[in-house]
């Protein structure tokens, strides 16, 4: 197994940075200290002015795409309400169709039930003498 060498090439370079402001600054730890804060702050304000979107662009921008994702989210509600109610109804419908065909075939179980216990009351009726 091999080693990274990323904690390797951190140090060389940290120990070639502190070289450098060491050496610019004649061996002077303090001034190579001075020397070393000034750049940093120089990157960091050149890195700060670089960036995208700064004041009051970005307030605009800002603006702008929270009205397009308000937009969205609207229309996204909208279309989900419509879908809702459309399955609402779809679901309602239904229920009334399957309500009416239970009916409809408890009705014509009751007719065919009524029909034969009239048959089978008829003959049993004549079995005993009491037809007609």
């Amino acid at each position: 197994m091999s080693k990274s060498r990323l904690p390797l090439a951190l140090g060389v370079t940290a120990v070639g940075g502190i070289g450098y402001y060491l050496y610019s600054a004649g061996g002077e730890p303090k001034v190579a200290q001075k020397q070393a804060e000034a750049d940093a702050h120089s990157v960091s304000a050149r890195l700060r002015g670089e960036l995208p979107g700064r004041g009051k662009e970005a307030e605009k921008d800002a603006q702008k795409y929270g009205a397009q994702a308000g937009a969205k989210i609207d229309s996204a509600y909208g279309k989900t309400q419509a879908e809702l109610q459309k399955a609402a109804n779809e679901a309602e419908a239904y229920a009334k169709d399957a309500k009416s065909a239970t009916l409809k075939k408890v009705d014509e179980f009751d007719k065919k039930v009524e029909a034969e216990a009239s048959k089978a009351k008829s003959g049993i009726l004549g079995w005993f003498g009491g037809g007609k």
